[in-house]
């Protein structure tokens, strides 16, 4: 038996979306920006599936914009805009758990004479909007806040910023990086006013290397990647047709299924607290419990245990778990979520992330139930003496 619990780093692609790719790599392999036929029957699919993920986002055709994934759909939205609006003023607000992607843009250009404001959260990984409230300034440019947090599942009040920045009046961009948040709980890019919002392929059974970004049509971004003006001149390059149908064929059967894999996957998720909380000692839940998360992403520590150790205890068994997000050193580097919750030390390095999808099942939340009672009973043999 393999048990995959590592689906917030990656998730198995579907047959159907193998199947769709190859068709495209033998078959339809025309670029898009030919002038005959082949080439005009790609790009036709193309805007095809464009469509078909803005119907599923509810948000216009032209709004819609393929990337390589999450990083560059991040880097694409918070360059672009630092770029256009940096003579407004050089202020941004993020919060402290942001995934990579975003920290390190802003890093960057915090040591190039921006001001970052970021904000705190609480133990459920959650800001506070009177504290947002307090930071938004005449010079703020940005607000970039995550959706979903990628280690702990907590689920941001995104809807409640735009009226934050209404009540004050201001026009401040919101970018948020939903690439743990498409396809897994309910988004309303619209009402909520988000202006940028990035979403992976990889992350809903689609292949890597593509992923998308909507940009509200009422906002300019400056491109960072220049050549031929594809994909309206933001995102210049031969577009990754085999992903994109990927992408495709993965948001079409994901629209399908959504509602009743988000009521399965939940409930694997309760099953699995209540025998975790009920069986194992000496155990933390990082994750927030209830509406504020997401039923996809369950963070656990054990304490008197090592987190990397214990992901290899049960790796010998054939599942695989994580630390830490799979794009930070490859997890192996201290949490900067888990330390934004204050937890403790023991907390924080007995950390361990299951992250589920819809192929998981009871019976692997039973087995891994007692190979993790095996486990963490023989590492505290050890650290516990």
């Amino acid at each position: 038996m393999e048990i995959y619990f590592d689906n917030c780093s990656t998730t198995k692609a579907r047959d159907e979306v193998i199947d769709e790719m190859i068709y495209y790599l033998k078959k339809e392999y025309g670029n898009p920006s030919s002038l005959h036929r082949m080439g005009f029957n790609v790009e036709k699919k193309v805007e095809t599936i464009r469509e078909s993920i803005s119907n599923f986002l509810k948000v216009d055709k032209d709004e819609i914009y393929f990337t390589s994934g999450g990083t560059e759909s991040n880097n694409l939205a918070i360059q672009g805009i630092i770029n256009k609006y940096s003579r407004k003023g050089k202020h941004i607000i993020t919060t402290s758990i942001e995934h990579p992607s975003v920290l390190n843009i802003l890093k960057y250009y915090e040591e190039r004479g921006y001001e970052i404001t970021y904000l705190e959260v609480d133990i459920n990984g959650l800001i506070s909007l009177e504290e947002l409230r307090k930071t938004i300034r005449e010079d703020t440019i940005l607000i970039a806040i995550m959706l979903v947090n990628n280690e702990i599942g907590s689920i941001q009040p995104i809807g409640e910023i735009k009226k934050v920045l209404k009540e004050v009046g201001s026009d401040v961009i919101l970018h948020v990086d939903g690439v743990q948040a498409f396809g897994k709980i309910p988004v309303n890019i619209k009402n909520w006013g988000i202006d940028t919002f990035s979403f992976s392929g990889h992350k809903i059974h689609g292949p890597k290397g593509i992923g998308g970004l909507y940009v509200n049509k009422d906002i300019a971004l400056e491109p960072i990647v220049f050549g031929g003006n594809q994909e309206r001149g933001l995102r210049s390059g031969t577009e990754n047709i085999p992903g994109i149908m990927g992408l495709g064929k993965a948001v079409e059967i994901m629209e399908k299924n959504y509602v009743n894999d988000l009521k399965k996957i939940g409930e694997l998720k309760s099953y699995f607290i209540n025998r975790l909380l009920n069986e194992i000692p000496y155990i933390h839940i990082n994750s927030p419990m209830g509406e504020n998360n997401s039923p996809y992403i369950l963070n656990v520590s054990f304490e008197y245990t090592r987190g990397e150790v214990l992901l290899h205890y049960l790796e010998d068994k054939n599942i695989y778990v994580s630390t830490a997000s799979a794009c930070s050193s490859k997890g192996t580097e201290k949490s900067h979520v888990l330390e934004a919750l204050e937890l403790t030390e023991l907390q924080r390095e007995g950390a361990i992330r299951f992250c589920f999808s819809y192929e998981n099942t009871i019976e692997e939340i039973d087995y891994t139930i007692e190979i993790l009672k095996e486990s963490i009973k023989e590492i505290r043999e050890i650290t516990m003496r």
